[in-house]
């Protein structure tokens, strides 16, 4: 049986004067209209998005609740490449939509499956743990009670996709990745042959490596490729595993690049997160929030590594949206590739948020904007700024900082560029008003407008990252990790 929330018409709005750097009109996908004591109404954050034809469906956290997660999954669904919207909140998930069970619902994340012709959203059910969820929909719009993907455990950063290569040996085939945070971040991966109705049980990597946020990705061949943010020591680094028999196996990770990065200010919740999308030929990109292009590790670049294999990956170069003297301080990136496009003419897209000055304390004005590569990210267009001024007391609050996303999304719908990302406006009242929106026309560069590379930028030797090892496994701080044995005994002679 298939069932949906209430479906509303989206509608194109101009963000408030007050905030006074928007320089497009944006179109406003969802809003939160639940009134659940437990959430910060109204606020969305978070939002997946995957786009198959002229169909793109978008999923996102609606009432984030401080402790973890929100009131229910939001979705927004267009079936004509972005010109019009139609919205509404998964059935079935949590005790506030649908009749649910749980308490609060997190990390949506959207795939198609064209091989069963069915689309899905992963996300997780949380009570006193999380357990991964897959809510079905032939149509994007009309959405089928969830089904449990995870059994054992706890679950934290889950994604998904689907092989829909018809050549492909594994065509049909669905992957959903997730780590165990209360077993020290352990990946799992799951696999579906049928369209999202049965998975099964999860696997480890050969080596059971830690890791978490993993983006699965298809070749053309049916190799699946897991970008995902791993420990080593104590230390983050971007590492890959793969599968080359269709999730009966996974090998162990290899190393993509070490993580060297800035804290943000500000107590905004932010991390080095992979975001990763694969071109028609299979060359995956992978691209994270990376401080070693600039002196004393002041403010992030983006930086972007690739890989025809997933084993073997190029040395991570600066997107060049700034200069690498600037204040302007990067982060939160959503990546897009035209999946019609390959090699040195793949077409990529990149939305992310920014600060103009990296060192603002308590008064940091929050941006987003984008840029675009026509040549595999060899050269890229100078920055769009889609919002800016944004204040940091319109953000809802977590255990682990005040939150616009932990990941955001860039899509390609009949060749075009779509972002989805949450903007904050001034709050009404003592109610937030932050909610998912989107650009009413595809995001696109100048034709003939100024192209940048970083080609000849080399990083700062010995760059090392101006904070201390991650202190927890997830990201809303329930399970620290504990310190070295030698730590612990020598706090104890104090």
């Amino acid at each position: 049986m298939l069932g949906c929330g209430s479906s509303t018409p989206s509608e194109t709005t101009t963000t408030p004067p007050s905030n006074n750097f928007q320089t497009v009109s944006l179109t406003r996908l969802s809003q939160d209209t639940f009134t659940n004591s437990t959430s910060q109404h109204a606020t969305e954050v978070e939002p997946g998005l995957y786009a198959f034809g002229s169909t793109m469906v978008t999923a996102f956290q609606v009432g984030r609740i401080s402790s973890g997660g929100g009131a229910d999954i939001g979705f927004a669904t267009s079936t004509d490449a972005g010109t019009t919207w139609n919205s509404g909140y998964l059935p079935g998930i949590t005790t506030f939509q649908g009749g649910g069970s749980f308490s609060a619902a997190s990390d949506a994340v959207v795939a198609f499956d064209a091989a069963h012709a069915m689309w899905m959203i992963s996300s997780l059910g949380i009570n006193a743990t999380a357990q991964v969820l897959v809510n079905r929909s032939p149509d994007g719009i009309n959405w089928g009670n969830p089904i449990a993907v995870s059994t054992n455990g706890d679950t934290d950063k889950n994604w998904i996709v689907c092989d829909n290569t018809p050549a492909s040996p594994f065509y049909g085939h669905c992957y959903v990745e997730w780590d165990d945070p209360s077993n020290q971040d352990i990946i799992e991966m799951s696999t579906s042959k049928d369209g999202g109705l049965t998975w099964s049980s999860a696997q480890n990597t050969a080596n059971s490596a830690q890791g978490i946020g993993g983006v699965p990705l298809v070749q053309p061949n049916g190799i699946v490729v897991v970008p995902i943010l791993g420990i080593s020591g104590n230390s983050e680094i971007i590492t890959a595993f793969t599968s080359t028999d269709g999730g009966g196996s996974w090998s162990a990770p290899v190393t993509v690049s070490p993580v060297t990065d800035h804290q943000v200010a500000g107590n905004l919740r932010t991390s080095a997160l992979p975001s990763a999308q694969v071109d028609a030929t299979g060359t995956v990109y992978v691209i994270w929030q990376d401080c070693r292009f600039r002196t004393n590790c002041a403010s992030n670049d983006l930086v972007l590594s690739t890989s025809t294999d997933g084993v073997t990956w190029t040395n991570p170069a600066r997107v060049p949206i700034d200069a690498a003297t600037s204040t302007v301080d990067h982060f939160i990136p959503g990546l897009g590739v035209n999946p019609t496009t390959s090699g040195a003419s793949a077409h990529l897209t990149l939305t992310y948020y920014f600060y103009p000055v990296s060192n603002c304390g308590t008064t940091c004005s929050l941006g987003l904007g984008y840029v675009s590569s026509q040549d595999a990210g060899q050269t890229w267009s100078a920055p769009t700024q889609l919002v800016g001024g944004m204040s940091l007391t319109w953000l809802p609050n977590t255990f682990s900082g005040l939150m616009v996303a932990d990941y955001i999304s860039t899509s390609f719908a009949n060749g075009k560029a779509f972002g989805v990302f949450a903007v904050a406006n001034p709050p009404n009242g003592s109610v937030f008003n932050e909610a998912i929106y989107t650009t009413p026309s595809p995001l696109v560069a100048e034709e003939n407008g100024r192209r940048v590379s970083s080609k000849r930028e080399s990083p700062i030797p010995n760059a090392k990252s101006d904070h201390g090892p991650r202190r927890f496994y997830d990201e809303d701080h329930e399970y620290p990790i504990p310190p070295p044995k030698r730590d612990m005994r020598r706090s104890a002679r104090k």
